[in-house]
């Protein structure tokens, strides 16, 4: 089991889930963030700071949601554009940084930047 950062964190990124989570498992895209699945230890730090409500145990995401659950784990799994190979499990987010890059299906979310 993990947790998954569903649709209102798209445009978002605020980042508190990143400064709490112990474990440096939540990839920032270009859009929104990414929890890996593998490295999550399912300790739940992230959920209650997020300041948009968009961090769920995969139990309990909302069915309007429930793509998020596949798409966190295609973030590291699958070849996304800009990238020549998946990115996998490099152990942290931190020696990464932002990759710059998102899941077709919160690269094609309308825009939620503030106008």
């Amino acid at each position: 089991m993990t947790y998954v950062i569903a649709e209102p964190c798209v445009d978002v990124l605020d980042r508190a889930c990143v400064d709490e989570c112990p474990v440096d498992c939540i990839y920032e895209g270009a859009r929104a963030l990414y929890i890996h699945p593998d490295e999550c230890v399912d300790c739940g730090a992230c959920e209650p700071v997020c300041p948009v409500e968009a961090i769920y145990f995969e139990d309990d995401l909302p069915a309007q949601w429930s793509g998020f659950k596949e798409d966190n784990a295609r973030f590291f799994n699958d070849v996304l554009p800009g990238r020549d190979e998946p990115l996998g499990s490099p152990g942290g987010a931190a020696k990464i940084g932002r990759l710059g890059t998102d899941t077709p299906l919160v690269a094609e979310q309308p825009s939620h930047a503030p106008q």
